[in-house]
């Protein structure tokens, strides 16, 4: 990196970090540098997920000719408590000061959504997920570390149950994090209302990407049965060799094709009666046998699939897919083969705030009143 390069760098630090350190970092410069240690830590548990915070914090220090030592507690993928330091980080005050804000926007985010998706996969074991977080995300620096966090919690799954876990994510920038060269995906609903007909949308598909496996988006006209039966009796072929898919994408505001709340019922008594006298809250009771994508109406499409000779036409489900709708579906032994998602994003965007607080100031243990559980332990011996 050039010395222009790193004139960039500070210029960029210097715009977007908070004041105050700015002008903290002016007065280490005029009164003496020291070295000092920072304690980063999180106030829930988190699954670790350090990797493009650490990357971006090494590169910056790079570019000021510095050094740092990063002392890792909790490597990649693993369960973090409540409180306990993630990762100690020891330096120049001068060179670090400034650095906190941009550090804490990075790790935070990402610790608390591989938690989130580590949660969902360990839930739904045999389930694939797909990752669709991009358009949830506020500007691909975002997007970027919500895919990572969900490769890492991901993984985490697949070492604790074997989970099949996250599969690909649905942009090519990010399809890295998760093995992939590209995003996966094939249609929205934007191409069956130019098509005009669900079933005219999976022609076009196919005539276009006549190689790739067939995912047909069925509740664009409200008859999520109905389509999806029409679309396997266009493809029996593709259908039978399991390379058809349909995707059920209901709004919450109505009931998918041929249910109600009766019927919902009736759904779940026949296929996962334990669940509806399982449930713990309206909540849970609403993923069960609610309007939107249910347990009820992945059930009823299942039934629907299997009834008319479709068996291995598997089911793709979205919309809200989150680690409480993920755990109702377990509960009801919903037939889902794969999970479209970006609902691993944290709901409560107070619970990702990282902090980093001073622990040794040139190697002397001093931290604020408080919080003291932040210092080294000494070692056992």
């Amino acid at each position: 990196m050039t010395a222009a390069d790193a004139n960039d760098v500070d210029a960029f630090i210097e715009d977007w970090t908070d004041a105050y350190f700015l002008r903290t970092r002016e007065i280490v410069a005029k009164f003496g540098d020291i070295q000092v240690t920072y304690a980063i830590f999180m106030r829930r548990p988190v699954v670790s997920a350090p990797r493009l915070a650490i990357d971006w914090l090494n590169d910056i220090i790079a570019a000021r000719g510095s050094m740092v030592k990063i002392d890792l507690l909790f490597e990649e993928g693993r369960w973090v408590g409540a409180g306990e330091p993630l990762m100690y980080i020891t330096g120049s005050f001068h060179d670090l000061c400034d650095l906190e804000t941009l550090f804490l926007q990075k790790i935070g985010p990402a610790c608390v959504s591989a938690y989130n998706a580590f949660t969902m996969c360990q839930e739904l074991p045999n389930v694939a997920f797909l990752a669709m977080d991009a358009r949830h995300c506020a500007g691909t620096e975002m997007a970027e570390i919500m895919a990572y966090a969900a490769s890492v919690g991901s993984d985490r799954a697949k070492r604790k149950s074997a989970a099949v876990g996250f599969i690909g994510n649905a942009t090519n920038a990010t399809a890295r994090y998760f093995g992939r060269d590209s995003g996966l995906g094939t249609m929205p609903h934007a191409l069956i209302g130019y098509a005009e007909s669900t079933v005219r949308a999976a022609e076009m598909f196919h005539e276009a990407h006549p190689d790739q496996p067939l995912t047909v988006l069925v509740d664009y006209f409200g008859l999520e049965v109905s389509d999806a039966l029409a679309v396997c009796h266009r493809f029996p072929e593709i259908a039978a060799e399991g390379r058809l898919s349909v995707r059920i994408d209901t709004p919450g505001g109505r009931f998918l094709e041929g249910l109600d709340p009766a019927n919902s019922y009736a759904v779940l008594d026949r296929n996962a009666p334990r669940s509806i006298r399982g449930y713990r809250n309206e909540g849970e009771l609403r993923h069960l046998i609610g309007p939107g994508v249910s347990a009820a109406a992945v059930w009823h499409m299942r039934e629907a699939l299997n009834n008319a000779g479709f068996p291995a036409v598997k089911i793709v489900a979205s919309s809200g897919f989150g680690p409480e709708k993920c755990k109702v579906m377990a509960l009801a032994d919903t037939p889902i083969n794969v999970i479209g998602t970006g609902s691993y994003l944290p709901e409560r965007w107070a619970e990702t705030y990282a902090t980093a607080d001073i622990v040794e100031y040139d190697g002397q243990p001093r931290v604020k009143v408080g919080r003291e559980f932040l210092l080294r332990k000494p070692p056992v011996s």
